[in-house]
């Protein structure tokens, strides 16, 4: 089991380090932006060496593996330090702001032998992990839609005081949406997006992802206002509803098979949160590292990718509409 050293500080590294204990790993490192920050975490989660220098947190002997998780227009450069220091990376999403720096670190790690994923952990909820079985075994036929939302108001908190400050709501929280709609339907082939921007920053959206057969996806999200945090996938012979927050979610409802069952009585599947819902995506990148695997086959680069140029292709619709 690799050991890890943690980059960042914040909300998500609190959550996330909570499940790398309760799975048993080992946590050696700890980097935040100020001495103080760093060896408060450190203190709190009894990991033994803290700091403020990146570098030295890189350069241990006793570090296999990072995880960053710092603002999304870091994790490139972050991202190339920690494979140039030869350290095993799992980045917080999104990977990177655009598809050309992600297939940049993506090419960069294949070079030097290491493990690199970008940290979508809703690929390994088990709830989704059965419903993409169960879709993929023919339940609703051929998937023909996907709708799906993000949507809730910006929370000020120090360093960012209003949603401008907080990058890209898309990358954020829209990756979700997007990338529940390729697990289904794949990359589109065209995309219709409109959306709001303040200062530079996409606040807002709304998108029509449409494949030649006529299969297509309606996404929204939002860091100013609630949406409808639910999702479905429908297909020829049913629908799944994922219950809200689809992307963290336990419940969901499956509407196939007999009439009754669609219209009635649907199947009701739930799969507890086990902690605060990392662990089995931890679980699994420990377990593919150990193995020797420099991708894990469930969320690899080329789906990462993929996903990461649809969001770019996205925000260029957004950005080139009349205002």
């Amino acid at each position: 089991m690799p050991r890890w050293g943690i980059v960042g500080t914040g909300d998500i590294s609190d959550r996330v380090v909570a499940d790398l204990v309760a799975g048993g790993a080992e946590i050696t490192a700890v980097w935040g932006r100020t001495a103080e920050r760093a060896a408060e975490f450190a203190s709190r989660h009894g990991i033994p060496f803290s700091t403020d220098d990146r570098p030295s947190l890189f350069d241990r002997g006793d570090v296999d593996m990072v995880y960053i998780a710092t603002p999304a227009h870091t994790h490139t450069a972050i991202t190339l330090d920690a494979i140039a220091a030869g350290k095993h990376a799992l980045v917080e999403k999104p990977i990177a702001t655009s598809a050309a720096d992600a297939e940049m670190l993506f090419a960069r790690a294949a070079r030097a032998d290491l493990f690199l994923m970008e940290a979508m952990w809703m690929r390994f909820n088990p709830l989704h992990v059965e419903v993409i079985d169960r879709i993929a075994g023919g339940e609703l036929g051929a998937v023909r839609s996907v709708r799906a939302a993000f949507g809730t108001p910006f929370h000020p908190r120090p360093g960012k005081k209003r949603p401008e400050d907080g990058g890209s709501i898309l990358r954020d929280r829209g990756i979700y949406p997007v990338t529940l709609a390729h697990w289904f339907l794949g990359a589109p082939d065209g995309v219709q997006a409109r959306g709001v921007i303040s200062d530079g920053v996409d606040l807002a959206g709304r998108a029509t992802l449409e494949n030649a057969d006529g299969a297509f996806a309606q996404l929204a999200w939002s860091g100013v206002d609630f949406l409808d945090l639910s999702a479905a996938i429908s297909g020829e012979r049913g629908w799944v509803a994922l219950e809200p927050m689809f992307w963290a979610g336990s419940d969901a409802r499956i509407h196939a098979g007999s009439a009754e069952r669609i219209f009635g009585s649907p199947e009701r599947v739930r799969h507890p949160r086990r902690g605060n819902g990392y662990g089995p995506m931890l679980e699994a990148v420990s377990a593919a590292v150990g193995s020797g695997l420099r991708e894990h086959p469930w969320h690899d680069a080329a789906t990462t990718i993929s996903i990461t140029r649809t969001l770019d292709r996205i925000l260029a619709d957004i950005s080139s509409a009349p205002r």
